[in-house]
Formats: structure tokens, C-alpha cells, sequence
């Protein structure tokens, strides 16, 4: 049966298409050869707290299916920005590892540094609220070590076999593909409401810390517990941190929602930029070392992903700096081919049983290849390894190398047993002889259970505007919820972490907070398991707060690369604006004239000045800071021009610091920031240089908001 057009008919359709229907409802979950399965949420482990086991076929058939469902793209992580660079040792350390990068201060490692938003599709905007991935390949002369974490300390979930879940709930919903790079939608907040360790991630990623200003200002964090071992064979476990010398930095939500429609890549033109203009971002590396003697001796556990260490617990010990000094030579052969494992290791470095990072050692080797598309991905230029490669795998697809020889085996006579194997003591890679007794057993250790009280300690660490951005934005996530009973499931949620922190968002909803919900919080439990065992308990306070976990910690005085718009137009007061634009570019600002037309303008002193952006083409958003120039034809012509107004009122809604000269205070009257500028510490009519230019190291004022009431989050 066909339609006048010749195409099937609805009805016909759909009986071709029946027998590939498949609906889940009221059906048992089984693996893909049809055999039932009572635990999809643990990986098999070689005791409670031992290491995953390669024999899980449940894991690999989950993993592997993942792994492989898009190409070429990445999954996660496809939207991506990197730079070459050199990273410094400041200091060697042999007294907690034999690996040479920490151990030869006269080294300058090359490494190439890639940071990703992880939900969105490789086109998607810059600005989206995600966590952001920072990953780092040292080129060693040991070989490649891959630093691969977030710009966040932990994880959303602490076994490796919930990630395929975790990510489906937030990418696009399947029935209909939207919404885009976006966790405000049902199955996310369905999946986080019954899912509860994940509610620590989700709080940093409702905090400003999903919405750098810069990748150049984000912090970054190895996430897992590793293990460094010396000579001696003794071992520490630690935490690796990234710490920006330009600060900590973030835009509020309106403004990353404008951004994302006046430069969707905001972030990756900004970095290229810098790196262009010879302002190379830095990052010192820090470490949190402990002893193996005291992995027991802390509130959680230390193998657990969703766990920090506060700072004040240990301290981070600075060794090292990275300097981005050079930006790629194309894209996709680079940024796009480069391919992180965090199986690339170096001797003297080591794993420790970390369920979800013993996952990630299998999954992100299986992901390269059916993204690259060959297990020759390594020899891919961006990929190779500085220190010589010699084995005996051979051929397959896309192979580079020419090996010679008549041998591929060991051991062997005939190529004179090479390659050969090296000793421990000249080199070769040693794993950690830890040991293990144990049952195999699918399960969750029941340390692992706390999953208020990190979350809580976050909360409470948190700067007042901090905590206000992070209602409002958990306010316009749930509001994205169109279930009723996920929005009480995660109010209840919240509410376990800050009672206030839950009221108020519930008030923003239009709700109450529930004081209990149907079922077990938990459900990320095997059938088969004591339900009430792995229920979480309340909030623990073992800090009060934790200084180092807000924006506010990392303090810097530099304007480096900050954009700082100058509005004018002909005839604009050069007298004035001289003295302001040499200090501005004495700090390595990036000073940029806005003006009602592109090409030039001619100022008081009759000097043409090239303008950098027409009003009509650019955003308050996309700047750091505003001047306005004196002058009384140029305010005139700005006058005439409403965007200039907007410009204003929008840079002062944003707690931006504005400054101008003579005339142009007639500007900030015709605005809301006349109301306020003589109050405000980031206003100044007739100031110093010097005074505008301590404001934009402050980033924001962000005592305006509870003056002017205007500021949205």
C-alpha cells in the first residue's frame, strides 16, 4: 500500500518496523546475550576496596557499548580548545617518587593541554554550564604521561559502571534530541534525584565553577587518588591540583546565556588570543601527598571519586608550573586526534583501586580506538611519545612505522632477543606490589556511603554571592523539570545538604521542601543488596568550612588580558584617555574602542584611532570592564545610540567596575548607574588609572548586588 506520492503509508510503516521495537516496561535488565542481571550499578572488585577485575564482563560489555555509540566525535568531551606548552619543575621531590619529570629541575617537558565542556556535541556553545574537563600530556623522556581530570576535584558518581548512565541521563533526551548541552531537563534531574553520590559534582557545577570567565582562570584537579613510589619501592598516595596564576574567575548566568548567543566560542577564541598576543596562561601543579600508613585515617574514603581532600586536612604542595606558550597549527590534527588514557603512565607513578578510575583505565583506551579508528592511534604525530617506541605489535589499520626485522615475538634468538626487556633498576615500569585478600564480590564499600556532607562543607565554604548564584541556579535547573515528583525528589535531596539552601530554591519553584520522600534515596544499589545498609546517613561536620573551596581563595592583582571596552566616538577627550589607556596597557589589558561605527575615530588631539568593535556588533558581556571617554561631541554621539545605554547598564548590572572622565558621566546618568555612582566601589567618575585598575582585579564588585538589586544570577 502506498500514498499518492509514492511513499509507505503510516500504517505500512509501522508493520515494517514492529519486529525492531523493543519496550522495557515491566521487562528484567539483561545483557545483550539475553542473560539477566542484578547489579548494574558496581563493578566486580577483588575485595570491597580491591581493584576491578578484567573477568567483568558485565562492566566491558556496558563500557564497550558506550564507548563505541558515536564516531568520530568524542562522546564526552567533544567540544574542545588546547595549546601547546612546557611544563617547570621548581623543585624535586625523590622522596615520594623515582619518576624523573619530578625529579630533574633543569627539564622543560613539552605538554599539550586540552580542555572540553563533557555534555554538549562538538558545536555546541562554550558557555554552557558543564563541567569542564582539563587534560593535560607530558611528552617525557620516559615516556607519555596523561594528567586527564575536570576543572572540578571529584566525580558525579564513584563506581565506573554507572558512567554510561550518568551520561545518557544528560545528554539529549532520546525520544526527541533536545535539549542541547544542558543538564536542566527530566532524565537528568530523574537519574540525579535517585543517585545521591553524584550530589557533590552537581553542587560545584551549580556554583560559579560551571561558568568560567576563562579557561585560562579555571582550576584544574587529577580527580582520583593515585599513587606515587620512590626508589625504595615505598608509596603515597596523591592528589594532583592545577592552581591558575590568573585567579579562580567566573561570569554569571545571564551573562553566559548572552555570550553564548554573541560568541558562542567566547572560551576558545579568548585562549587562542591570549596565547596569540604572547600572554601565556600559567598553572602551577599541587600536590596532596599521603602516607600509605594514613589511608584510614580521614572522615571518607580516599578511593572514593566523589570525595575531596580539603586543603586543610592536606595541605597542597606546589611543584611545578605550566606554561601554555603556544597555540596549534591545526585543529583537527591536533586538538581534534589528541587522545588522553589515564593508563599513560611513567615509572614511579602508579594507580591506586579507585573503582571508577580502574573503569576509566579500560574505557578511554577502547573509546580511542573506534574514535581514531585504528590501535595505531599512538603513533598519530600529536599522540607520539619524545622517548624512543620499540615492541612487537604489528601492522593494523593506518600503521606508520616501518618496523625491520625478521622476528615480531619475545622471546627470540633470531632478532638477538630484541626488543629486550629492561630492569626495574634501569627503568622499567614496576606496578605498586600492593596486597590483596579478598572475595570477589559485586558491591559498594559501605565507606563509601556519606554523600551529604562534602556537598554541605562546599555550601557553607561558599562566599554570599557564591551561594546566592548557586540557588538561582538550581532554581532555573529544576524549573527546566516538568515532573513534579523529581522536583520534591531532589528539594528532599537538597534539603539534606542545606535546609536553607532548600527553601530557598523551593521558594523559587513555588514549592515546599518535602521532609521525606517514597522509597529508598539510594538507588544506586544492586538488587540483591541490603537496601538499608547503603542508604545515606546525615551530614557530618568535620570542618566548619573550607576556605580553599571558593572562588574567593586564589588571590591575583593582574589585569592580564582582561578586555576592557573604551566607548567613544569623534572628538572623544585624548587628554584624558591617554593617561588611563598607557596605564591599561602598562598591566597588559586589552584595551578596545567601541564606538557608533567601525573603521576609525578621530579624537580631541585630531590623532585617528582604530576602532575595534561598531556598538551594533558587539556585547557588554564579551567585556571585562568599561571606560567612557570625556569629550562632549563624543558622549553626544553616544547619547544618540540606545545600545550604549544597555552597554552600561548591563556592565553595572554584572558588577563590572566602569570608569569615566569629564563629559562621559553624562552617559552614566542617562542610565540606572547614575542612581548608584556615588556609592559604588567599582564606579569612578574622575579617578585614577591606578583606581580603576585595582577594581578589575577584583574581577566583581559583588557588594553591588546587594545595593542595587539588580543582578541576576
Amino acid at each position: 500500500m502506498s500514498t499518492h506520492n509514492g511513499t509507505s503509508s503510516p500504517d505500512q510503516k509501522d508493520r515494517d518496523l514492529d519486529q525492531y521495537r523493543t519496550d522495557a516496561s515491566g521487562q528484567p535488565l539483561t545483557t545483550n546475550a539475553g542473560v539477566k542481571v542484578n547489579d548494574t550499578n558496581n563493578s566486580l572488585k577483588a575485595g570491597i576496596r580491591g581493584g576491578t577485575l578484567l573477568e567483568d564482563f558485565l562492566l566491558r560489555e556496558k563500557i564497550n557499548h558506550f564507548d563505541h555509540e558515536r564516531i568520530p566525535e568524542r562522546i564526552v568531551h567533544a567540544r574542545g580548545s588546547a595549546a601547546h606548552g612546557i611544563f617547570e619543575l621548581y623543585e624535586a621531590i625523590p622522596q615520594y617518587t623515582k619518576a624523573s619529570i619530578f625529579n630533574d629541575t633543569s627539564r622543560k617537558t613539552p605538554v599539550f593541554t586540552r580542555f572540553s565542556t563533557v555534555a554538549g556535541s562538538k558545536g555546541s556553545t562554550d558557555l554552557a554550564r558543564d563541567v569542564h574537563g582539563f587534560a593535560v600530556k607530558f611528552y617525557t623522556e620516559e615516556g607519555i604521561w596523561d594528567l586527564v581530570g575536570n576543572n572540578m576535584p571529584i566525580f558525579f558518581i564513584q563506581d565506573a559502571m554507572k558512567f554510561p548512565d550518568l551520561i545518557h541521563s544528560v545528554k539529549p533526551e532520546p525520544d526527541r534530541e533536545i535539549p542541547q548541552a544542558a543538564s536542566a531537563h527530566d532524565t537528568f534531574y530523574d537519574f540525579l534525584s535517585l543517585t545521591p553520590e553524584a550530589l557533590h559534582n552537581h553542587i560545584w557545577l551549580m556554583s560559579d565553577r560551571g561558568i568560567p570567565r576563562s579557561l585560562r582562570m579555571m582550576e584544574g584537579f587529577g580527580i582520583h587518588t593515585f599513587r606515587m613510589i620512590n626508589q625504595e619501592g615505598k608509596a603515597h598516595f596523591v592528589r594532583y591540583h592545577w592552581k591558575p596564576l590568573l585567579g579562580v574567575r567566573s561570569v554569571v548566568w545571564d551573562e553566559a546565556v548572552k555570550i553564548s548567543g554573541a560568541d558562542s566560542d567566547f572560551h576558545r577564541r579568548d585562549l587562542w588570543d591570549a596565547i596569540d598576543a604572547g600572554q601565556y596562561p600559567e598553572w602551577e601543579l599541587g600536590l596532596q601527598i599521603i602516607p600509605e600508613e594514613d589511608e584510614h585515617k580521614f572522615p571518607f574514603d580516599l578511593l572514593d571519586a566523589t570525595k575531596l581532600i580539603p586543603e586543610d586536612m592536606v595541605p597542597v604542595k606546589i611543584v611545578g608550573k605550566m606554561t601554555l606558550n603556544r597555540n596549534p597549527d591545526n585543529f583537527f590534527a591536533e586538538t581534534e586526534q589528541v587522545a588522553f588514557l589515564p593508563d599513560h603512565l611513567v615509572p614511579g607513578l602508579d594507580f591506586s583501586n579507585d573503582p571508577l578510575l580502574q573503569g576509566r583505565l579500560f574505557s578511554y583506551r577502547d573509546t580511542q580506538l573506534s574514535r581514531l579508528g585504528s590501535v595505531n592511534f599512538e603513533q598519530i604525530p600529536i599522540n607520539k611519545s619524545i622517548a624512543p617506541m620499540h615492541n612487537n605489535e604489528r601492522d593494523g589499520h593506518m600503521q606508520m612505522a616501518i618496523p625491520k626485522g625478521k622476528t615480531a615475538y619475545f622471546p627470540n634468538t633470531l632478532g638477538g632477543g630484541c626488543p629486550y626487556l629492561t630492569k626495574l633498576a634501569e627503568g622499567g615500569y614496576e606496578s605498586f606490589t600492593e596486597r590483596i585478600d579478598g572475595h570477589k564480590i559485586r558491591a559498594r564499600s559501605e565507606s563509601f556511603v556519606d554523600y551529604y556532607s562534602q556537598p554541605a562543607l562546599f555550601y557553607r565554604s561558599l562566599t554570599d554571592w557564591e551561594q546566592a548564584h548557586t540557588v538561582d541556579a538550581y532554581t532555573f535547573e529544576l524549573g527546566k523539570v516538568n515532573y513534579p515528583h523529581i522536583q520534591k525528589r531532589m528539594l528532599y535531596q537538597i534539603s539534606q545538604i542545606d535546609e536553607d539552601l532548600a527553601r530557598q530554591v523551593a521558594e523559587g519553584l513555588g514549592l515546599e521542601v518535602p521532609t521525606s520522600v517514597d522509597g529508598p534515596v539510594n538507588q544506586a544499589i544492586g538488587a540483591d543488596a541490603d537496601v538499608e545498609k547503603m542508604q545515606p546517613g546525615k551530614k557530618k561536620i568535620y570542618l566548619d568550612e573550607s576556605p580553599a573551596l571558593s572562588e574567593s581563595y586564589i588571590k591575583t592583582d593582574t589585569i592580564a588580558t582582561r578586555q576592557i571596552a573604551v566607548l567613544a566616538a569623534d572628538g572623544f577627550d585624548a587628554d584624558a584617555f591617554l593617561p588611563m589607556h598607557e596605564a591599561l596597557k602598562a598591566e597588559n589589558a586589552m584595551v578596545k574602542i567601541v564606538a557608533p561605527h567601525g573603521g576609525t575615530i578621530t579624537c580631541s588631539q585630531g590623532h585617528e584611532h582604530k576602532v575595534a568593535a561598531a556598538i551594533m556588533t558587539t556585547e557588554s558581556v564579551l567585556f571585562d570592564a568599561v571606560y567612557i571617554a570625556g569629550g562632549q561631541s563624543s558622549v553626544d554621539a553616544l547619547l544618540k545610540k540606545a545600545k550604549f545605554k544597555k552597554f552600561v547598564d548591563e556592565a553595572f548590572m554584572h558588577c563590572k567596575a566602569i570608569a569615566t572622565d569629564g563629559e562621559g558621566v553624562q552617559l552614566l546618568d542617562a542610565t540606572h548607574v547614575g542612581e548608584y555612582k556615588n556609592d559604588d566601589k567599582a564606579v569612578f567618575v574622575n579617578g585614577t588609572p591606578q583606581d580603576f585598575i585595582d577594581a578589575v582585579a577584583q574581577h566583581r564588585n559583588y557588594a553591588r548586588m546587594e545595593v542595587a538589586k539588580m543582578v541576576p544570577a
